[in-house]
């Protein structure tokens, strides 16, 4: 049976991510508003301008409501602004809008602007089926994870800083993985709703 995934479309590359999702057996729902949450298994926060989705999910009144749902359990995918939206602690933006969720340190824009956007290959653990399956990541002024946690697993890193990084139910990613054609993180993020789903129907 089909899960109900949540892409948060407030702003963004949101529609990337709803076309990675659409060959797995999923509901895609857009969130916009907080009705939009009802009934998801798993939450995707793409990238874009995390200081102008900070904003509209105060405005709409998503922020806390859509932070209890992540807190719950609920498996999350968070790419490059996602990232960011996840991070408890932001360095010269603390005051910046966010779930704050995960325990890890994040600067933004830590590779240059946007002309100096670039791709490359990277070993992924949990995702890499062995050490020379590379996985394409494209990062477009991408943060880093500058420290985390010690609940944090750091699963990659470039230039001796994490980008991609998981704690329990939610994993974050500098870069955009719905820009290449491998959808494994996506994947990732559909087995894990399954098993939310499940888990929620056995009790």
């Amino acid at each position: 049976m089909a899960v109900r995934i949540g892409v948060l479309a407030l702003q963004g590359a949101f529609r990337e991510h709803v076309q990675a999702l659409a060959g797995y057996d999923t509901e895609v729902c857009e969130i916009r508003t907080p009705s939009d949450l009802e009934g998801l298994r798993g939450i995707v926060l793409p990238g874009g301008e995390s200081t102008v989705m900070g904003k509209l999910l105060l405005e709409e009144g998503l922020l806390h409501p859509l932070a209890q749902l992540c807190a719950s359990g609920i498996p999350v995918l968070a790419t490059c602004a996602g990232m960011i939206l996840l991070a408890r602690n932001l360095p010269g933006f603390s005051e910046q809008p966010r779930l704050g969720l995960m325990d890890i340190a994040v600067l933004r824009n830590a590779f240059g602007r946007q002309k100096e956007s670039f791709a490359t290959r990277l070993h992924v653990r949990e995702f890499s089926r062995q050490a020379n399956d590379l996985i394409e990541a494209v990062f477009i002024r991408a943060p880093v994870v500058a420290s985390c946690g010690p609940e944090v697993n750091v699963l990659a890193s470039l230039q001796g800083n994490p980008v991609a990084v998981r704690q329990d139910n939610m994993l974050a990613l500098s870069f955009h993985p719905e820009l290449s054609c491998d959808t494994r993180f996506h994947g990732w993020l559909v087995r894990r709703a399954q098993e939310h789903k499940a888990a929620m129907h056995s009790v």
